[in-house]
This record gives C-alpha cells, sequence and structure tokens, in this order.
C-alpha cells in the first residue's frame, strides 16, 4: 500500500424505482454531485488504524464499522483516516453505500468489489442494490435485482435547474421501512408495477415530468411519502412543477430530499433548505 491514498465515491439520486426495485422492478439511478473523500496516510508509529473525522457519534461509529470489516479483510497497514463529506446525510442520498465503497478502495484498492458487497451487506443489511450498482460504476444505470446493472445514457441537461428540497429527517430508518412496505407487498403490487413501468418510459425518452407526477403518487400509496412532503409536492404540482421523493422516504416526520423541476426555487416555502442543481 502506498503511504498516501486519496479515493471519492458520489452520492447518488434515484430517478425512478425506490422499493419496485426490492422485488425485482427495474429502476434508474445517477451520480449525485456531492461526495465523500477518504484520506489514508500510511504510519507504522501508531500501531492502529485511527480515524479523524467531525461528525456525530452515529455516524462516527458508522464509519468505524466500516474500517474495521475492511481490517478483518485485508491487510490495512496501522495508519490516519481522514474524511471530507459533501454528501446530505440522513437525506436518501446515498451517503452510507458511499462510505463503504470509498473507504474499501481506500484501505483494500480499487478492485475490492467483492469485499465492499460484502461490507455494505453486513452494515446496510436488507438493502437493493442500486445505490451500490450507481455509486460503484460512478455512471447512470439501469438496475434490476440479481442482474447486471446496464449503463445509461441520459441527457445531460436532464436536471439542469431541478432542485433539491430537504423535507428533514424521517422518524424511521430504512431498514425499518423496507420491512414495512415488503409485509404489505401483496396489497402493494399495483404501486410497485406503476414504479417500475416509470422506469421503462423513463428509458423510453418519456416526459420526466409527468414520469415524476406518475411515480409520486405510486411512491404515495406505498405510505413512503408524509404528510408535510404531501403538502410541499402538492404545492409544486400547483405551480406547474413535478417532483418526487427520493429514497426511502419516511411515513411520518420529513421524507429526507425531494426532488422537483419546473419550478423556480423562489416558489419553495422558506422552511424547507432549497439547493439548485
Amino acid at each position: 500500500m502506498e503511504n498516501n491514498i486519496t479515493t471519492t465515491a458520489s452520492g447518488k439520486i434515484i430517478l425512478t424505482g425506490e422499493y419496485a426495485v426490492v422485488f425485482g422492478y427495474p429502476g434508474i439511478a445517477i451520480p449525485a454531485p456531492f461526495s465523500v473523500t477518504v484520506h489514508f496516510q500510511k504510519d507504522e508509529s501508531i500501531g492502529d488504524v485511527e480515524l479523524q473525522w467531525d461528525a456525530t457519534p452515529e455516524w462516527k461509529a458508522y464509519v468505524e464499522d466500516i474500517i474495521n470489516l475492511c481490517i478483518s479483510l485485508g491487510a490495512v497497514p496501522p495508519g490516519i483516516i481522514t474524511i471530507e463529506n459533501t454528501i446530505p446525510l440522513n437525506k436518501g442520498m446515498g451517503s452510507s453505500t458511499a462510505f463503504v465503497i470509498a473507504l474499501a478502495r481506500c484501505l483494500l484498492g480499487e478492485d475490492c468489489e467483492e469485499q465492499a458487497v460484502m461490507i455494505e451487506d453486513t452494515v446496510n443489511p436488507g438493502h437493493s442494490g442500486i445505490d451500490f450498482a450507481v455509486i460503484w460504476n460512478a455512471a447512470p444505470i439501469v438496475f434490476k435485482k440479481d442482474e447486471v446493472p446496464e449503463l445509461l445514457n441520459l441527457p445531460h441537461n436532464l436536471l439542469d435547474g431541478a432542485l433539491l428540497i430537504d423535507t428533514g429527517n424521517p422518524d424511521q430508518q430504512t431498514s425499518e421501512l423496507v420491512t414495512w412496505v415488503q409485509k404489505r407487498k401483496d396489497a402493494l403490487k399495483e404501486p410497485l408495477k406503476t414504479i417500475g413501468d416509470c422506469s421503462k418510459k423513463l428509458q423510453q425518452s418519456g416526459d420526466i415530468s409527468e414520469v415524476f407526477i406518475e411515480h409520486n403518487k405510486a411512491q404515495q400509496l406505498l405510505g413512503v411519502v408524509s404528510d408535510k412532503a404531501k403538502e410541499l409536492i402538492t404545492k409544486i404540482e400547483q405551480e406547474g412543477g413535478a417532483a418526487k421523493v427520493i429514497g426511502a422516504g419516511g411515513r411520518t416526520g420529513g421524507s429526507g430530499m425531494v426532488l422537483a423541476i419546473n419550478i423556480d426555487a423562489e416558489k419553495i416555502p422558506a422552511e424547507f433548505p432549497t439547493l439548485k442543481l
């Protein structure tokens, strides 16, 4: 291993497919313009791998778990790890998987996909695989469970002027939400199929605004769009735009990030932090 190594992994934006991908329907995801960067400086004198990162205890413990798993899977020398992150945390933008991939590539080498998947399975049990696929490939993909991801050519300006709107953290963990949906899968066949069909429509150069409106309705039928996010999306649609929750969403509280198109940031209520892509 070199004395100094730096690796980076992006976050992700799911355009279509939330939850439906768990049941074999296609989903489409793209890398997000945010990333986590990991620096490793080899230092035999300290006798251990130390993490220097100013984060909440929860996230620091999560990253330390990943580091320990890397150590268990490969010959990682003593040294110091520092982290720089711009991915919004707990907002459905793939931060947990980005940490797995950036740390694994830093400590185990660039060609560590098998080990990185093992780590992802351990720290993010029940994940669908779409986050890992798009972040690992660093390119737009069509994802289908148990199949090799298909790289996808999308217009570079597809999300020009789009907004990421923070509706706040959900009251539920992603794993809890996934389990809740899985238990109700028979009753949710129609909205799950609709979400999968949205992926096909987007691939066929369908109207992304129409796709988002249809997708959002199906997500609401799944029960993973909180009242707070519903009200926001309704307002966006009334103003002529379209929007959907990206990621797992939430039953109550916030629903993480909402992706909105065809609307000006000035039309978004001031209570919601908003970022223009």
